[in-house]
């Protein structure tokens, strides 16, 4: 179990371009996971349209900083459509 002093922040970005309008809409807030690897080879891995977290192009996003009220409030907020889908199958 990961202890809270080495547990990573979570971290969102503004999406303002790509090649795929399916998977990644601009102005839309993208949750971002960690992958030090993908951000050496300028990446960043998000949680796209799919609720499928996958590597796109760093220079698609802008990182932002929400205070944690408002972080919350988009964690808690179930917005891609195939994550919503999955939920009720297993559900």
């Amino acid at each position: 179990m990961m202890t809270d002093s080495k547990r990573q922040p979570t971290r969102f970005a503004v999406c303002v371009g790509t090649d795929d309008p399916d998977l990644l809409t601009p102005r839309m807030i993208y949750q971002v996971l960690p992958d030090d690897d993908a951000a050496k080879s300028g990446y960043l891995r998000v949680i796209d349209n799919e609720g499928e977290d996958y590597l796109y192009p760093a220079k698609y996003f802008i990182l932002v900083d929400f205070p944690q009220p408002v972080q919350q409030a988009l964690l808690n907020t179930s917005v891609p459509v195939m994550r919503s889908i999955e939920a009720e199958l297993i559900g």
